[in-house]
C-alpha cells in the first residue's frame, strides 16, 4: 500500500509526484502509456499564457509563481543528470493586439515588464520578421522550455525515487463509504489513503462514474517544426492566436490549432499547409527550410482554461489536478505546489478557492 496514488505520468502528475516525495510522502505514480508522451510532450512550451491579460486573474497568478521558480526548476533538473530542459528567455512579441489598455493595465498590476512597440520597434525586436503590423506588445521576459526534453528530464529525476508504473491503466476508482481506497488496474487493485487524479483531458471520464464530473473536455492541437540554422530567429513571435517558437538549435516550431474532435489525434494536410504558410508569412527565410515533423496533442479544456485543483468535495482522500488547457506547463509548477500544500495541510502558496472543483465557472474553452 501507497500514501499518495498519481494517476497520469505528464507534467503534473510528475512535478505532483515530486512535490509530495519532496514533503516525505511515499507515492505511487500510474500512467497508462509512456509518461509524459500525451499533451505534455506536444506543446510549445511558451512559459506565459497567451495574452495573459485576457484570462482570468486565478491564471495569472498561478503563471507568475511558476515563472518566479523556474529558473531553479529547470537548474535541478540539470543537476539530477537528465537532459537539459532548455529554458531560455526569448521574450514574448505579440502582434497588433487589439486590447493596448487592457495589457498595461494588466502589466502593471501583475508587475510584469512590457513594451508598446512601433513598426520599427517590430523591426529591431526581431530582424527579419515579415509583416505590416504597425504595433506590437513586447513582453521581455517571457521564457520557453522545450516539452519533449522537460518531460525526459523529469522522468529522469524522478524514477529512482517513486514507484513508476507505466502502460498501468486506471480502470475504476475504489471507494468505500464515501472514501478512496485506490484505483483497480487491468492487473489487479492498487491501494492507497490518497488519489490524486492528473490524467489531462482523460480526468473527467475516471471520476464519472462516482460523481458528476467537472468540465474538462480534449482540444486537438497540431503543430509543425522546422529545421532551420540557429539564431537568425530569436523571438517567441504570436500574431492571432498562432506562435512561432526559435530553439536553440536553429529548429522553429509553428502552432497551433484549435478544434473540438473528441480524443482523435490524427493531423491533417490541410492544418499542416495552414500553419507553414502562417510561418513562411512571417519568416520567409523558412522557404529554405524542411518540415521535420507534424504532429498533434490534446489539450485539456476546462471552463475559461481555469484548472480544477483540490479535493474532490463528494470523496474523501481524492483530489484533482486537471484542466490546465493551453497552460499546462507554465502553471505547471505553481498548481503543483498548490496541490501539495493542500494535500499536506500546509499554508498554501494561493488562495485555493478560485481552483476548486465546485468554484462558479463560465464557458468550457
Amino acid at each position: 500500500m501507497t500514501e499518495c496514488l498519481i494517476v497520469g505520468g505528464g507534467i503534473i502528475g510528475m512535478l505532483t509526484a515530486n512535490e509530495l516525495h519532496s514533503a516525505g510522502m511515499a507515492v505511487t505514480l500510474i500512467e497508462k502509456g509512456n509518461p509524459g508522451r500525451e499533451s505534455s510532450w506536444a506543446g510549445g512550451g511558451i512559459i506565459s499564457p497567451l495574452y495573459p491579460w485576457r484570462y482570468a486573474d486565478s491564471i495569472s497568478k498561478l503563471a507568475q509563481w511558476s515563472q518566479d521558480h523556474y529558473p531553479a526548476l529547470a537548474e535541478m533538473l540539470i543537476e539530477a543528470g537528465g537532459p537539459d530542459p532548455e529554458y531560455l528567455k526569448s521574450g514574448l512579441l505579440i502582434l497588433e493586439p487589439d486590447d493596448a489598455d487592457s495589457t498595461v493595465e494588466w502589466s502593471e498590476r501583475f508587475y510584469q515588464p512590457l513594451q508598446l512597440i512601433d513598426q520599427q520597434g517590430i523591426r529591431e525586436c526581431q530582424p527579419g520578421l515579415g509583416t505590416d503590423a504597425k504595433t506590437a506588445t513586447w513582453l521581455p521576459e517571457v521564457a520557453q522550455i522545450r516539452n519533449p526534453r522537460l518531460t525526459k528530464s523529469l522522468y529522469h529525476a524522478i524514477r529512482n525515487k517513486i514507484d513508476i508504473q507505466e502502460q498501468t491503466e486506471a480502470s475504476e476508482l475504489l471507494i468505500e463509504q464515501g472514501r478512496v481506497r485506490g484505483i483497480m488496474t487491468p492487473t489487479g487493485t492498487i491501494q492507497a489513503d490518497k488519489v490524486i487524479i492528473c490524467a489531462g483531458a482523460w480526468s473527467g471520464s475516471l471520476l464519472s462514474s462516482i460523481v458528476t464530473p467537472p468540465k474538462i473536455e480534449p482540444v486537438l492541437g497540431q503543430m509543425i517544426i522546422f529545421r532551420h540554422r540557429p539564431g537568425e530567429i530569436s523571438r517567441i513571435v504570436l500574431h492571432n492566436d498562432r506562435y512561432i517558437i526559435p530553439r536553440k538549435d536553429g529548429r522553429v516550431l509553428v502552432g497551433s490549432t484549435l478544434e473540438h474532435r473528441g480524443f482523435d489525434k490524427h493531423t491533417t494536410e490541410q492544418a499542416k499547409q495552414a500553419l507553414a504558410a502562417f510561418a513562411l508569412a512571417h519568416f520567409p527565410s523558412l522557404s529554405e527550410a524542411k518540415i521535420e515533423h507534424h504532429w498533434a496533442g490534446l489539450r485539456p479544456g476546462s471552463p475559461n482554461g481555469i484548472p480544477y485543483i483540490g479535493p474532490v468535495p463528494e470523496i474523501s482522500g481524492l483530489y484533482l489536478n486537471a484542466g490546465h488547457f493551453r497552460n499546462g506547463v507554465v502553471l505547471g509548477p505553481a498548481s503543483t505546489r498548490l496541490l501539495a500544500d493542500i494535500v499536506l495541510g500546509r499554508p498554501t502558496i494561493l488562495d485555493p478557492a478560485p481552483y476548486a472543483i465546485d468554484a462558479g465557472r463560465e464557458n468550457v474553452v
